[in-house]
């Protein structure tokens, strides 16, 4: 009989780290009698891989931002990150934990600074070893974790808003309405955007958009205000109130600085000195920045209007 045409039962069998050792295997030949030889077993253990994300949140100071294991491993696994472009940004640590099985867990460990420059970078732990017929690497994404920071609301059309504010994770938003329930027939909420369905007073009022997430919570808010009329008629009324308000501050400011003496001189007065010279930082210059403050107070009065301007 030769040995190609030898059966051997199959087993299902796995092997355990109790299973390595010297094994000896006895033939025998055929006249020349027993034979023997011995045969080691060594097993390589490839290892558990994870990445742990330690959710650092927004801060100055250095902090751990990840780990990377290769755990159980026999021989040990080498582990070590790819930074690409961060560079001297962040800096890595690698301890290693011998068992008495023989197998050794691999630790190494990603730290840096948690700015909002740096959330958002990819990395990558790549692990390698005589146990691995090929290296292993595991993306990661470093997460820097922070409350919502300023919230505007902006205009998408003449009746729909949106809550906008940069948060990690992100913010959930919700719309209130000072004062009042909103009304759901005649304002439309989905997640950031308020839509207005209707354009009468009933929706008038002071409208909140609070953004939140685990880590805070802020809030912006919107003042709506339908106007009943025209936009026309309100900016002709604008118009001629501005107006009247500049030529009232104009006259006021002729009047205060002695112009109009020199142009209209009272009875009496026609011999009276000349009004003296003002330093820049007297009555004159004061007189022309109140001026200033209340045409631009004047300014920042707007027609609101819907639906068209």
């Amino acid at each position: 009989m030769t040995i190609s045409s030898l059966s051997y039962p199959e087993r299902d069998h796995s092997l355990s780290m109790e299973d390595e050792g010297r094994y000896t295997c006895i033939f025998t030949l055929f006249p020349s009698g027993n034979q023997k030889t011995e045969i080691p077993l060594n097993l390589l253990v490839p290892p558990f891989t994870n990445v742990k994300d330690n959710l650092p949140t927004l801060g100055k100071e250095e902090v751990l931002f990840a780990t990377c294991t290769a755990a159980g491993s026999k021989p040990p696994a080498e582990v070590r990150w790819l930074t690409g472009a961060l560079g001297d940004k962040v800096r890595t640590t690698t301890n290693s934990t011998h068992y008495d099985n023989d197998t050794t867990t691999t630790v190494s460990s990603l730290f840096g600074v948690p700015t909002r420059e740096i959330n958002g970078h990819q990395v990558q732990c790549v692990i390698s070893g005589d146990s691995f017929f090929t290296e292993e690497t595991l993306p990661f994404t470093i997460q820097v974790y922070f409350s919502p920071t300023e919230v505007n609301i902006r205009a998408i059309s003449e009746d729909s808003f949106e809550c906008v504010t940069e948060a990690n994770p992100s913010a959930n938003f919700t719309w209130s309405r000072s004062g009042q329930s909103l009304l759901q027939s005649a304002v439309k909420v989905e997640g950031a955007k308020l839509q207005l369905l209707s354009r009468t007073s009933d929706l008038n009022g002071l409208y909140q958009c609070e953004a939140s997430n685990a880590y805070g919570r802020k809030h912006a808010q919107l003042y709506v205000h339908v106007a009943s009329g025209t936009c026309s008629a309100a900016w002709a009324s604008f118009a001629v109130f501005l107006f009247l308000n500049v030529i009232g501050a104009a006259a006021w400011w002729f009047f205060k600085s002695g112009h109009f003496q020199r142009f209209f001189p009272m009875h009496g007065d026609e011999h009276s000195d000349p009004p003296s010279p003002r330093s820049p930082g007297d009555g004159h210059g004061q007189d022309h920045q109140k001026l200033q403050r209340e045409v631009s107070t004047v300014n920042l009065l707007k027609c609101e209007c819907f639906p068209h301007c």
